[in-house]
């Protein structure tokens, strides 16, 4: 995959509002197989698009990554074949299947911006439509896109077809739902939809900054969002990504994710895991011979 590709494919994944983590090469220290400058694209599946090293230096930089996607974190991994002391500003990853050189490689999460749909066309669903942009969220108009991966939807419309988008909001499990009423008003419309509905709606919808004009309560429901917007969890995993757990190749005692696209094999009702196809092949040759470091 050439560097245009992997530009365009990460365009695309943007697009797609899929996170991924971007990887460059900063620096390769003979004898290594990457470049300084060579790309790659980390997704939450563990999967690799690019190139940044072989199989060795591609998975610590995956299990790397996976840990990134998570807190939203840069880093700069250098990866070693000899152990090395901290160094600050860096995370320093000792790889004994490396074939003897260094890399140092910038690790960037590449997070789609936080989505939330405006139902309605009044002066407040306007402005919340214009302030978006600003603060770096998404905000389309209710029913344009799917609620699938929507950090909140705002019911703006003044009585018109507000139980519908409330309850798919609902439905949807989406993390912030609010109405923007009276709080006489807006009781009775969630009353309407049960008790769920008036335990998670939020309505009126907004904190309370004395807000008066459309671009005021606009600015109050937005603050209100990200108040309660979901925090990093520095679990190392993506929403609606398979788990990645951590194992240790049995050849040569390296740590490698269990991501689906690492090597492993099926060995006594066990799935062996390994940094590269070399270890793999040597396990396979011979598992009983085979001592972890």
């Amino acid at each position: 995959m050439s560097r245009n590709d992997v530009s365009e494919r990460a365009a695309a994944l943007r697009a797609d509002r899929v996170p991924y983590v971007h990887v460059r090469v900063v620096l390769a220290e003979r004898p290594t197989s990457a470049k300084p400058g060579d790309e790659a694209l980390v997704l939450g599946d563990g999967s690799m698009e690019g190139f940044v090293g072989g199989t060795c230096a591609e998975t610590t930089v995956r299990s790397q990554s996976l840990a990134l996607l998570d807190s939203g974190d840069t880093e700069l991994l250098r990866i070693t074949p000899d152990p090395e002391g901290d160094q600050p500003g860096k995370r320093v990853v000792h790889n004994p299947c490396l074939s003897g050189g260094t890399l140092e490689l910038f690790l960037e999460p590449v997070m789609p911006p936080p989505l939330v749909l405006v139902a309605g066309d009044a002066p407040i669903a306007r402005a919340l439509l214009s302030l978006g942009a600003s603060l770096g969220y998404d905000l389309q108009p209710f029913g344009s896109v799917d609620l699938a991966g929507s950090s909140g939807v705002v019911v703006a419309s003044h009585g018109r077809d507000e139980e519908a988008a409330l309850s798919a909001a609902l439905e949807a499990d989406v993390p912030y739902i609010g109405l923007v009423a009276s709080k006489t008003r807006g009781h009775a419309v969630l009353s309407s939809l049960g008790d769920d509905a008036v335990a998670r709606v939020r309505s009126p919808a907004g904190l309370d900054i004395g807000a008066r004009t459309a671009e005021e309560v606009a600015l109050s429901i937005l603050a209100e969002v990200v108040s309660v917007r979901p925090r990093p969890t520095h679990a190392g995993e993506v929403a609606g990504a398979a788990p990645i757990g951590e194992a240790i190749d049995p050849v040569c005692g390296m740590t490698v994710a269990t991501a689906p696209t690492s090597l492993h094999l099926e060995h006594d009702g066990a799935t062996v895991w390994f940094c590269g196809s070399g270890c793999l092949r040597a396990f396979a040759d011979n598992p009983a011979a085979i001592t972890a470091p």
